[in-house]
């Protein structure tokens, strides 16, 4: 007969074995997932557009965003992190990147969503930069699985024209 150590010690074994073939078909399942999620962004007003007084530009704007992330959502999606950021080349660097808002998503109903906002975070380009600069706003989301590798990825949504002129 075997003893009692020697039986939980196989049947511990056993269990983790399973739980990580499940863990492992769990995430392999994700992978034939293909998301196509589609999004609007419109920006409504450019409410302010000065220089401030160290020589930086600053932009405050009022957007519109509606977009439906539900293709992201499958059984093993914990959130989704998603965020709006303005993309500019200026002399200086050859890829500048803002967030101007964000937000997390649980649940799949959520993930349908229209809204309208002030930027969030403050958009300051380090020196006098931005008049007359073309905008790209992108939608940039991270899939946060509840088993398995998270992933990304961004949708190039449109872009504006910044005056070129401080108001």
């Amino acid at each position: 007969m075997h003893s009692f150590g020697y039986r939980a010690n196989a049947l511990l074994t056993f269990s983790v074995t399973i739980l990580a073939l499940m863990c492992a078909m769990a995430s392999i399942s994700d992978t034939f997932n293909s998301p196509s999620p589609t999004a609007h962004v419109q920006v409504l007003n450019i409410n302010r557009f000065q220089k401030k007084s160290n020589g930086d530009d600053e932009i405050g704007m009022t957007l519109s965003i509606s977009a439906d992330l539900q293709s992201l959502f499958t059984w093993n999606t914990k959130q989704v992190f998603v965020f709006l950021a303005a993309e500019y080349k200026t002399p200086k660097n050859a890829m500048n990147q803002v967030s101007l808002w964000d937000g997390i998503i649980q649940l799949k109903k959520d993930a349908k969503f229209s809204t309208k906002f002030k930027n969030k975070y403050r958009f300051i380009d380090q020196g006098s930069n931005l008049r007359g600069r073309n905008i790209n706003l992108t939608l940039h989301w991270h899939v946060m699985p509840k088993i398995g590798k998270m992933f990304a990825d961004k949708l190039v949504v449109n872009g504006f024209q910044l005056p070129y002129s401080y108001r």
